[in-house]
């Protein structure tokens, strides 16, 4: 909700606002500054990993849909899940590091989106999330780390609430959870969220915008990142093209149109609150500390940052940055 975390990484609760909760866990600008000059990945470095067979796109039939993914490396896994309006791709920048520090990576587009199959029903998290749990299954895994960004937070915590058993450790980026915050952060106000209301009607966002996804999806990536210019003009096409596609938006949308079903859902799981470790992180332009403060209502053993000048979209605005979080949070 491009504000998927309600990895990754659905702009579910992105809010271009300064941090309304603080900034007590916040990074030292200067040092920001230092690294956003650093965060600066080669264009299409992800290529090579493709050209060579390192990485490869599937799909398999799992849970009576079908699933597209990629896939490459060696060693433990690594599950990445996108948020909206994006697909696997919002990861390319992050995928090659990954596995060059010996991970395997699953990088997967979520039901309804990218390239995987898109039903009628069936997006209400705990599904989403049996999706993905029977792909894991299927692929030979048991045990995983998870990175989920936006909408794919949301399924984040569902796989883990089902089976904590099966979660290593998680992050979680810039998006807050059905029941758990999501409802406050879109309530009408100068800095709501309002597109989770639009989104949520059944059928009108859909014929309102046919024919102009493009219009549509760049007010999104111009809006909720810092720095714009991260969501690169090849992204934002690829992005584009996929929404573009028959069913796409409305797959999308759907995500949105399950937000009460969500909220049941994970105050059923809370009972029962998750122990593993997560990292949350939020862009101070995007959700800011409602991340942390959401998953903290849930789970035992959260840590929290807060990025200054970064927006939403944390996987290709800091990519170098969150590279090193992760290696240093999974090691």
């Amino acid at each position: 909700m491009s504000y998927i975390i309600i990895c990754v990484v659905f702009l579910i609760g992105t809010i271009s606002i300064p941090n309304i909760l603080g900034q007590s866990d916040e990074i030292n600008n200067n040092v920001i500054m230092k690294h956003h000059q650093k965060d600066i990945i080669s264009p299409n470095i992800i290529d090579k990993y493709f050209n060579n067979n390192t990485l490869v796109h599937k799909k398999d039939f799992v849970n009576n849909i079908t699933l597209h993914y990629v896939i490459g490396g060696r060693g433990d896994p690594i599950l990445l899940l996108h948020g909206w309006p994006e697909t696997w791709y919002e990861w390319r920048n992050i995928i090659p590091s990954l596995i060059a520090n010996n991970y395997t990576v699953i990088a997967l587009d979520m039901r309804g989106l990218g390239d995987s199959e898109k039903p009628q029903t069936g997006y209400d998290k705990k599904t989403v999330a049996e999706d993905i749990y029977q792909l894991v299954k299927k692929l030979g895994y048991s045990k995983i780390y998870l990175v989920a960004h936006d909408w794919g937070g949301p399924v984040a915590y569902s796989y883990a609430a089902a089976h904590p058993e099966d979660i290593q450790k998680m992050i979680i980026i810039d998006v807050p959870l059905p029941g758990f915050g999501v409802e406050e952060a879109a309530k009408f106000s100068p800095n709501g969220i309002w597109h989770l209301s639009f989104h949520a009607v059944r059928d009108l966002p859909e014929k309102l915008i046919e024919g102009k996804e493009d219009l549509y999806l760049n007010w999104f990536y111009d809006h909720y990142s810092y720095n714009q210019s991260a969501i690169t003009s090849e992204a934002r096409e690829e992005y584009i093209q996929q929404y573009s596609k028959p069913g796409a938006m409305r797959a999308g949308f759907e995500y949105y149109r399950a937000i009460f079903e969500d909220a049941e859902q994970n105050k059923e799981y809370a009972k029962q609150k998750l122990d593993m470790p997560i990292l949350t992180i939020g862009g101070e332009a995007g959700v800011g500390k409602l991340t942390t403060t959401s998953f903290q209502k849930v789970a035992n053993n959260v840590t929290g940052i807060t990025l200054p000048n970064t927006g939403h979209f944390i996987a290709e605005e800091r990519p170098n940055y969150l590279i090193k979080q992760i290696l240093e949070f999974f090691k």
